[in-house]
């Protein structure tokens, strides 16, 4: 529950910082951090939304859908490569570039999802905080200085996301052309 993740972000802050940070969220972390934002804006220094969840119902193309629905229904090497062939604009490139380290990722992302509680989790997570609207009454409590980071190519969460955030809130947005949804991995120097 969104109530059961912001006391656990409180915490975490509470506990590793001595003064306020800029909190980052990424994807469903976006959604986190926004919300966290909204209530909690006090014990925050500044917010960075990097293709933010819960700005707009989750409403992906339907070639990300798919391929979501096939890894959640059978986490495999398979299965994670075709959903990552649509969180990132250039698989070929991010693969080079993270070499050996890409096995890496996609065992950690395994193991999770692998796990019995896993996929659950994943999927309670979505439900209840990602896949659905933020109330723009929410949002509009966030009174920290807020940024928004947007992959030109972003399949799961569109950029027109992030242009409407940016427009309605006066959330200054920085695009990021050539790239998905996740900016650090392909476009790192430009992030």
């Amino acid at each position: 529950a969104p109530d059961q993740v912001n006391a656990w972000l409180e915490d975490l802050i509470e506990c590793t910082c001595d003064r306020p940070p800029v909190l980052v969220g990424h994807t469903l972390g976006g959604a986190i951090a926004a919300r966290f934002a909204a209530d909690n804006g006090d014990r925050l220094r500044a917010l960075v939304l990097v293709d933010a969840m819960g700005l707009v119902p989750f409403q992906p193309v339907p070639e990300f859908g798919a391929a979501l629905v096939a890894f959640l229904g059978k986490p495999d090497e398979q299965t994670h490569d075709a959903l990552w062939k649509q969180c990132v604009h250039d698989y070929a490139r991010v693969q080079g570039r993270l070499g050996a380290r890409w096995q890496l990722l996609q065992q950690y992302n395994l193991l999770g999802a692998q796990r019995p509680d896993g996929i659950a989790a994943i999927a309670a997570w979505m439900e209840h905080i990602g896949t659905p609207a933020i109330p723009a009454e929410m949002l509009a409590r966030i009174r920290v200085p807020t940024s928004l980071i947007w992959g030109r190519e972003d399949r799961a969460t569109p950029l027109a996301a992030g242009v409407q955030a940016s427009a309605r809130f006066g959330w200054p947005l920085h695009v990021i052309d050539d790239a998905g949804d996740d900016p650090t991995l392909e476009q790192p120097e430009q992030f």
